[in-house]
């Protein structure tokens, strides 16, 4: 198929930009993932010139890429890797005991601990993203679980649109979704989209295992079955708890679906969409025009190369060539929750005192931009049991928990299973053997949204500083809600018996039959804690809100011919895993443009 692509002139790779590309398109895309792919593929489909721009290369026919069970290859893989490194605090002693802190050594290498060799330089936090055709879909773990309905409806609130609330937000998912592990017309769900969705096969319920016991003894302890939709429509499902089934963005072969797939089918459309993708493009600033006093983004500024960016770790600091790319009718930015906002800050558009300190010319005062980062906090129960755990290999569910200081909706998300997953950092995970077993869990709507994302220079190279501002407000009751979902999940699967106990708890509360206090917990999940799901830096808003970048229809405010459609547009987390939900908003966003254009506006 790409031999026919790049005879076709649809699809372009590094070396071949100068004479390929126009200079001008109806509309130019920033970001390949979740956000950015359904919104090009969408306008190009409606007849329009679309330029997609992605910083990486095209890994789809990788299969540490395309198949969904590699994903910590692909996390690891030095091909797609941008390597970021965050704070969780503003507190250099809190910040001194995070056990998996990253460490560069004076030989180049990465170090990850607290001992570091003689003469390392502190990187902080490690925090993966992947510069590829697709994003961050393309190495992640793949789950897709919507959010409580609350969520969108709170967008809705905010905003005063009601297009947001979660009933009219189900026909995105259904225009997305291929579903592939329900019948045909269930309700709820879409059969004929470019979302491929998979659920965990819970066949190994009816197995003589280690697995389906301790299963078993989670649906004694919290209700549910092993093949329970968690994407079903059900108008309690805000406090629907128990066990799920784990759906994922994958078709029944284990082979990826969403950004990369739905791109290539486009380019191989016999339709001939007007789609140009142009890969190891860093775009470095909006270009703007004043006309009537008022400015708005006719096009971008970019640099061509590979490992253009300081977070690629092949970056060698040199510049790519200089190009400027127009746009006829819009500019959509959708770089991720890091990117986009630097991208605004880099063209003018955000906090004047912060701009005023690079000396960045003031395009709009929006001092939204980069603040209100979010995160959802992830710890786990992680223990290993007095034997070699036997079971099929894909005996993992998903369960969801209201603790009982939860607010109005169900907060914790979890996957349990045989299994080690502690975070991320250099070469993660580590292995404890045949016997380990985890609930990992997810903790949705964290009463802090205090972090940021901020200029350290006007290079747009140059990674941005990023503190996620762990637990800044609500922090206690945050980690009772976490502790209280350890404390469910370490009374179930204790509850199996013998061979399989007593576990040998590694953590929040090491050892056998340990009675830790509740403050000596919540203190190692707030200083071990870790995230990947950042959202919220480009928030939408209300009319009046000065903290707002967006409006309802992802429309910079004060900027004409400029939108944002990524996870940064989402103005609190939304649920546990923002994948598909970010799918949905670019959907949304599509049918946005779409409209404005029919409008004539």
């Amino acid at each position: 198929m790409l031999c026919r692509l790049f005879a076709a002139g649809l699809f372009i790779a590094a070396g071949t930009f100068a004479e390929a590309v126009a200079e001008s398109y109806d509309y130019i895309v920033v970001g390949s993932g979740p956000g950015g792919a359904p919104v090009a593929a969408n306008l190009a489909r409606a007849g329009y010139s679309v330029a997609l721009l992605e910083a990486g290369v095209d890994l789809g026919n990788n299969k540490n890429y395309s198949e969904i069970y590699n994903f910590i290859a692909a996390g690891n893989d030095e091909k797609s890797r941008w390597d970021f490194f965050v704070k969780h605090s503003n507190d250099e002693a809190r910040e001194a005991k995070y056990e998996k802190t990253t460490w560069r050594t004076t030989n180049g290498s990465f170090y990850v601990g607290l001992d570091p060799p003689k003469g390392s330089t502190r990187l902080g936090i490690y925090y993966p993203r992947a510069a590829t055709l697709g994003g961050c879909a393309m190495h992640n773990g793949g789950i897709c679980t919507l959010p409580n309905d609350a969520d969108w409806d709170y967008i809705a609130k905010v905003t005063g649109d009601d297009d947001w609330l979660a009933k009219n937000m189900r026909k995105y998912f259904e225009k997305m979704e291929a579903n592939e592990y329900l019948p045909p017309n269930t309700p709820g769900h879409g059969y004929d989209g470019y979302v491929n969705t998979t659920i965990s096969d819970p066949s190994f319920m009816k197995e003589d295992s280690d697995l389906q016991k301790l299963t078993s003894q989670l649906i004694a302890h919290t209700g549910g079955d092993a093949g329970r939709d968690v994407n079903a429509p059900d108008p309690n499902r805000d406090q629907a708890t128990g066990v799920f089934g784990m759906a994922s963005h994958a078709d029944r072969n284990g082979k990826r679906a969403g950004t990369n797939t739905l791109l290539k089918r486009t380019l191989a459309d016999p339709a001939k969409f007007k789609l140009s993708i142009q890969l190891e493009t860093l775009v470095t600033r909006i270009i703007i025009n004043w006309e009537d006093g008022k400015p708005s983004a006719t096009g971008v500024e970019v640099l061509r190369g590979s490992h253009q960016y300081e977070a690629d770790p092949l970056y060698d600091g040199k510049k790519g060539r200089f190009a400027r790319i127009y746009a006829k009718k819009e500019v959509i930015i959708s770089g991720g929750t890091f990117n986009s906002p630097q991208i605004l800050k880099l063209s003018g558009i955000g906090p004047a005192k912060e701009l005023k300190k690079f000396h960045i010319p003031l395009v709009k005062d929006l001092p939204g931009v980069g603040e209100n980062l979010g995160d959802n906090y992830e710890a786990g129960l992680q223990s290993l049991a007095s034997k070699p755990l036997n079971g099929s290999a894909g005996a993992t569910v998903v369960v969801f928990l209201k603790t009982p200081t939860a607010r109005k909706t169900r907060n914790i998300q979890a996957w349990c299973g045989s299994f080690s997953f502690e975070g991320f950092w250099p070469g993660f995970p580590a292995e404890y053997g045949p016997s380990q077993y985890e609930c990992a869990m997810v903790h949705i709507n964290p009463r802090s949204q205090a972090g940021y994302v901020r200029l350290r220079s006007d290079d747009p190279q140059q990674m941005p500083e990023i503190n996620l501002n762990f637990f800044a407000k609500g922090g206690d009751e945050d980690l009772t809600e976490l502790l209280d979902a350890a404390k469910t999940f370490r009374k179930a699967i204790n509850s199996v018996g013998a061979p399989i106990t007593p576990f040998n708890e590694r953590h929040p509360c090491p050892g056998v039959d340990r009675h830790c206090t509740d403050a000596a917990q919540k203190e190692f999940i707030k200083l071990q804690s870790y995230s990947h799901h950042a959202t919220s830096t480009c928030a939408i808003g209300r009319a009046g809100d000065r903290m707002a970048v967006l409006d309802s229809k992802f429309r910079v405010r004060g900027v004409g011919n400029l939108r944002v459609v990524d996870a940064s547009a989402f103005p609190k987390v939304p649920g546990a895993f923002p994948v598909c939900p970010t799918f949905m908003i670019a959907e949304k966003a599509s049918a946005d443009i779409l409209a404005d254009v029919k409008k004539g506006q």
